[in-house]
């Protein structure tokens, strides 16, 4: 390293400083430190508001020339920095630098609450939200915070209605790439998750972990109004707008509110006329898979819902609860 030879001046000065440590050139307007001159002048710039190069395409100002021809690659495409493992393409050397790190395996960025490495600086930032519990992203809609912003532009599709990611099988449209892998699994035949219990099979293993609650009966997720417990977080989400009085799902025809999305695409199909779901046996359709299971009940004869007065069953729960009504003298529609 003694030996090495440089063309400028400078730069054996700038090599010295950044082993050093040392930050000779200073900002008298914030005191900002810099170990060269160059990095000092462009911060003085942004200071100043001097944006001398100006982008011909969108008219974006930047305080320096380099930065302005890194800018224009947004509009050219150009990718100059290839990967020399892999082949992929990209506009900043920087990029570029981060990206090879996946090859390397290095990762110079170490958290220091539980010392988990990360390639990039802008991972680690996200991944010590985790200890801080830090959330700076908000939905403007419902108010819920998210630590990551791809988490609030996913949640924000759940008002939005968009569902960008569609099976190319069935043509169904979801709001998230995840969703989408789980869902083309069902087409796959792809059931990788066994449960040791009953040997139900799931195409993930989030879904086996919630099913296994069934055999042991775990409930974690309590509400705090009334102490029932869930089986499921988002179940618990659900039940809470019962005591809230929520409903956050909106039919754009009639204005009609739900405190469930899975209730609102029901609603939606009493204006739409669609009715999906249909009996195998005298083919009548019904808007909603519930209604479907009541029908077949007709054919089948299945009447699981008992009186628990007089024993006489019934094929809905809606019969039970108003013959009941003759147990208890009820009246409440007078």
């Amino acid at each position: 390293m003694g030996n090495k030879s440089f063309s400028r001046k400078s730069i054996p000065i700038r090599r010295k400083c950044l082993h050093n440590g040392e930050r000779p050139y200073s900002s008298k307007v914030c005191n900002k430190s810099s170990s060269n001159q160059s990095s000092l002048l462009r911060h003085q710039r942004m200071r100043s508001c001097e944006y001398r190069y100006v982008c011909d395409v969108c008219n974006r100002a930047c305080s320096d020339k380099s930065t302005l021809i890194q800018h224009k690659r947004i509009h050219s495409g150009e990718r100059p920095y290839v990967c020399e493992v892999c082949g992929k393409a990209f506009s900043y050397k920087a990029s570029l630098i981060i990206h090879q790190r996946i090859h390397s395996g290095d990762s110079p960025y170490t958290c220091d609450v539980c010392n988990k490495a990360c390639s990039n600086k802008s991972n680690l930032i996200k991944h010590k939200r985790i200890h801080s519990g830090e959330r700076p992203y908000v939905c403007e809609v419902c108010g819920k915070t998210f630590s990551y912003k791809a988490s609030l532009i996913t949640h924000q599709r759940i008002h939005s209605g968009d569902s960008p990611y569609t099976c190319d099988v069935c043509n169904k449209a979801f709001y998230d790439s995840s969703t989408l892998i789980r869902h083309q699994r069902i087409h796959s035949g792809e059931y990788r998750y066994l449960c040791e219990v009953c040997s139900k099979a799931f195409i993930d293993k989030s879904n086996l972990k919630r099913h296994n609650r069934v055999h042991t009966g775990v409930r974690p997720h309590t509400c705090d109004v009334c102490n029932k417990a869930f089986s499921e977080k988002s179940t618990l989400i659900t039940h809470r707008r019962t005591h809230s009085g929520e409903h956050p799902y909106s039919c754009e025809v009639c204005n009609k509110a739900f405190s469930r999305r899975s209730n609102l695409v029901a609603h939606l199909r009493i204006h739409s006329g669609e009715r999906p779901y249909k009996c195998e046996v005298c083919f009548k359709s019904f808007n909603q898979h519930t209604h479907l299971i009541t029908h077949k009940r007709i054919h089948t004869g299945e009447r699981p819902y008992a009186c628990d007065v007089c024993k006489k069953s019934f094929s809905d729960q809606g019969s039970l609860r108003k013959h009941q009504r003759m147990h208890s003298g009820e009246r409440p529609y007078v």
